[in-house]
């Protein structure tokens, strides 16, 4: 059994962890961060974790309230000078997997060049990382780092510690308890629907759209590149009714469609995307909540028994992506593990 699997399916033995870990380090969270008053966020990381700062940035805004940004942080380190001004008054979270990656590491030194006082939250997979050196808040959860080159586990538990650690400033309870049942429900969830999609994945297609709004953007994204890296098949995201706007051209019946319903009920407006979709002769997998009534033609539709806030079911959403591309990869007969001309993180 490769790492790939193993780390898919022990993310929710970890999530719980890191669940409880940030609920007590929650006061120090908390006592940091309203001591230091930011005006905003600055969330900056490379590759899947930048993904997950797009998410994070969407959370920020729409419950915290306060402006933020997601910043890859290579373009961070080479081009500090000219975003020195989005750092006045501001916070950096800087979530990574080994915690020594080094845009990561020169993108804080660089800032810090500037504004010496800029407060820095790191949130890391290791110990004693060199994160750990140049920040002034760590956070770490060892259990949840990745030996694969390509994030499962990591990813998902980076992205519950960003939204744990917003939900946490802004005392969002629900968000809270829906993570924390979202968790408790996640085995079950894998066991439900594995099989389905391990099957799915041996279909004939050959690239992947995944379509998502709000605060999935992020994640979404994250899934779309674990086609690219995990089974080496192409992969995109975009906004759920903006595939219309050029994207769709290149939908075809090789393409598999994994749509994101945001919404209690499924709308029109997305009952006819996903009729567009169909009629293109595109696979097409639905994710939403078990009050959306079955939709015809549907390759599958995975549903959530829970109304749980829509940034929580990230962590349910994600799964489908990374069990896709996974037997994808084992369908194709490549090694999830290895894939050509990556490495785990990057020393420049």
């Amino acid at each position: 059994m490769n790492y790939t699997y193993k780390e898919i399916k022990s993310q929710y033995e970890a999530l719980r962890k890191t669940f409880d870990y940030i609920t007590a380090k929650k006061d120090e969270v908390v006592r940091f961060y309203n001591e230091k008053s930011p005006q905003s966020i600055i969330f900056t990381g490379c590759g899947s974790s930048y993904d997950l700062c797009q998410s994070a940035e969407f959370t920020c805004r729409l419950r915290l309230g306060i402006a933020s940004a997601a910043i890859a942080s290579g373009d961070l380190m080479l081009n500090y000078t000219s975003y020195a001004k989005l750092f006045d008054g501001a916070l950096l979270i800087a979530p990574t997997r080994s915690g020594n990656t080094s845009e990561v590491i020169q993108a804080i030194k660089n800032v810090k060049s500037l504004q010496p006082s800029l407060p820095v939250i790191g949130i890391t997979c290791v110990e004693n990382s060199d994160l750990a050196k140049t920040a002034d808040l760590t956070l770490e959860i060892p259990w949840a780092f990745d030996e694969s080159v390509c994030q499962t586990r990591t990813v998902t538990n980076l992205y519950m510690v960003n939204l744990l650690i917003l939900a946490h400033l802004c005392n969002d309870q629900k968000l809270i308890h829906d993570l924390d049942a979202v968790i408790e429900a996640g085995i079950d969830f894998m066991e439900k629907y594995e099989g389905k999609l391990k099957n799915l994945a041996e279909n004939d297609w050959n690239d992947a759209v995944v379509l998502a709004d709000g605060e999935l953007q992020g994640i979404a994204t994250e899934g779309a590149l674990a086609f690219m890296e995990i089974a080496r098949t192409p992969g995109r995201y975009y906004h759920l009714l903006d595939v219309r706007h050029g994207p769709m051209v290149l939908v075809n019946n090789h393409t598999l469609a994994v749509v994101s319903l945001t919404t209690e009920t499924a709308t029109h407006y997305q009952l006819d995307l996903i009729n567009d979709l169909l009629k293109k002769g595109t696979k097409v997998v639905v994710f939403g909540s078990r009050q959306i009534s079955p939709i015809p033609g549907v390759a599958l539709q995975v549903s959530i028994d829970s109304d749980f806030d829509n940034a929580a079911l990230g962590v349910s959403f994600i799964f489908i992506l990374q069990a896709l591309a996974y037997y994808k990869a084992i369908h194709k007969g490549i090694n999830p593990d290895q894939p050509e001309g990556l490495d785990p993180w990057i020393k420049l």
